[in-house]
């Protein structure tokens, strides 16, 4: 059984930085990447920052220059500072480990972070 337990979500105004944190826990042999997702209301779940066991990453153009996704492998942590956060990031953030054999993913339980103009 695997567990993903995320922390650091909240109310912050525009301009404010938030940490989320992402704890993998359990059965797991490697992690090929971890990433966070993002689903506002009304709207699809969204690609917002991902990591590769290697440390390559890759941003959604919006939030480019604004957040920074890291992990520390030794813990099976990812972690996301989101710095000059606006209005339109709030949002409910979800983790997410990708496996290299089955169920191949796992979604962490979402963390709402509501930035307040």
């Amino acid at each position: 059984q695997v567990q993903l337990v995320e922390s650091g979500g909240g109310l912050v105004q525009a301009g404010g930085s938030l940490r989320l944190s992402c704890a993998a826990s359990g059965s797991i042999f490697s992690i090929v990447a971890m990433g966070w997702y993002r689903q506002a209301p009304g709207k699809q779940r969204e690609l917002v920052a991902i990591i590769t066991s290697g440390g390559a990453t890759n941003y959604a153009d919006s939030v480019k220059g604004r957040f920074t996704i890291s992990r520390d492998n030794a813990k099976n942590t990812a972690y996301l500072q989101m710095n000059s956060l606006k209005p339109e990031d709030t949002a409910v953030y979800y983790c997410k480990i990708d496996l290299p054999e089955s169920p191949w993913w796992y979604w962490g339980q979402g963390a709402q972070v509501t930035v307040s103009s």
